[in-house]
């Protein structure tokens, strides 16, 4: 209920406590499955476990109420999933295994079933703004610099850069999730139990492992080298991030005295019946605003003593299921509002003489200094611009007045759409990018 910006999305579902046991169970089985494909493990054995791993025979509440003793969630299950096996084969469940050995590659499964739903949602984002900018290459509007009109330039642009910054959380997005490792060490990361178990390469038994999962091999167990979970931590925090800056530029361009950008569906209030409120923007601010923090944890969780952490691992769950949710509703919205936002290009076009004129200033500088000299122009630009502002008139029309601007082209110098510089250039060059 206090997260309507994941909530009824594809990372709530993928997030959630069944999610997360189905993993588990998946992590387990693959495991038994693992030792039979090397012959450590009889076939029979594996199929045993495959069939009685199904989340639907197993009580998630009471795991969670369990887990309380020993501190974490396998520990009951590895009992239930026992005797769900039965006698002959039971003994073959989680052989050779340590808890976090599960429960970390039970992490990566969860974490690269989301990645691949939000990787999708970026997809639909990139698109989507690609269209726009497209669309509005050459539609000019306020440039705005510390929330002043500083000089013109184009909405394309603006789309284009939104996209790019969605690229980049792509490609970190898709690097992050091909390199998702299994977790297999034992119970201090040697590997011992499976030498014991018959396995004569017990890291042949890792990749196998890797492969019944769809993870990449480790390399080494990583039980306190949580080098997975802080790429994860970072590319998050960075899509988050990149989603956060087209909401914070939407908010702004939504607000009732700009209007240049407008929700495709806005939201409702309760008071007042006739706002549409930019929701969808809303959410997926709030969750740029909460991702830094909750990657801040799991980055501390790195400083983790001995073989196998006393509460820096245990540390890591909880910030990492709501970071995967966060960003996961916030790709979702971010596909929403791209693909519905509402461009008002003759707004964009009005508020360019908000300034009388003066959002042309830079131009006019360098278009002038060759006629009356710099000094002199940067003095009668500032002379200019104060009556522009004090008598309510457009700067264009005062330097017409001006005897030594008789043969300057002022219509070129002082005409907003065509001081947009290279904005149009620029944004297909972005647009080249695949």
């Amino acid at each position: 209920m206090l997260g309507p910006g994941w909530a009824a999305s594809a990372a709530a579902c993928g997030t959630s406590d069944t999610a997360f046991l189905r993993a588990l169970l998946d992590a387990e089985a693959a495991l038994t499955r693992a030792q039979a494909s090397l012959g450590l493990a009889p076939g029979a054995a594996a199929d045993a476990v495959t069939r009685a791993a199904d989340p639907a025979r197993f009580d998630v509440r009471a795991l969670a109420e369990r887990a309380r003793g020993g501190g974490n969630p396998v520990i009951p299950l590895v009992a239930d999933l026992t005797a769900a096996v039965g006698e002959e084969y039971g003994a073959y469940v989680h052989r050779g295994a340590t808890s976090q050995d599960i429960m970390d590659t039970a992490t990566m499964l969860v974490a690269a079933r989301t990645l691949d739903v939000v990787l999708a949602d970026l997809a639909r984002t990139e698109a989507a703004l690609a269209r726009l900018a497209a669309a509005h290459r050459d539609t000019v509007m306020p440039g705005r610099t510390l929330t002043q009109h500083a000089v013109p330039t184009t909405f394309g642009l603006k789309a284009a850069g939104w996209r790019s910054l969605v690229l980049d959380a792509r490609d970190r997005a898709a690097g992050v999730r091909a390199a998702l490792p299994a977790q297999l060490g034992g119970a201090a990361g040697t590997l011992a139990a499976f030498s014991a178990y018959g396995a004569a390469d017990p890291t042949a038994l890792a990749a196998a492992y890797a492969r019944e999962l769809g993870l990449r091999e480790p390399l080494l167990p990583w039980h306190t080298l949580r080098t997975p979970v802080a790429d994860l931590a970072g590319c998050l925090a960075f899509t988050a991030g990149a989603l956060g800056k087209a909401a914070a530029d939407v908010l702004v361009l939504c607000r009732t005295e700009i209007a240049e950008l407008a929700e495709g569906s806005g939201g409702g209030s309760s008071a007042m019946p006739h706002k549409a409120n930019p929701v969808r923007a809303t959410l997926i601010a709030a969750a740029a605003r909460r991702a830094p923090q909750l990657a801040a944890t799991l980055y501390a969780s790195m400083a983790a003593e001995d073989e196998r952490p006393a509460g820096a691992w245990h540390a890591e769950w909880e910030p990492l299921r709501d970071l995967l949710r966060l960003v996961g509703g916030a790709a979702r919205d971010a596909a929403e509002l791209t693909g519905g936002l509402r461009v008002d290009a003759d707004a964009m076009r009005a508020h360019l003489g908000l300034t009388h004129g003066l959002i042309v200033s830079e131009r006019l500088s360098a278009g002038l200094a060759p006629l009356l000299g710099r000094a002199r122009a940067r003095k009668l630009l500032t002379e200019l611009a104060r009556r522009a502002y004090a008598e309510g008139r457009d700067l264009g029309e005062l330097l017409a007045a001006e005897p030594e601007l008789r043969d300057a082209d002022l219509a070129a110098l002082t005409d907003p759409t065509r001081c947009t510089g290279s904005a149009g250039a620029l944004t297909d060059r972005a647009l080249e990018r695949r």
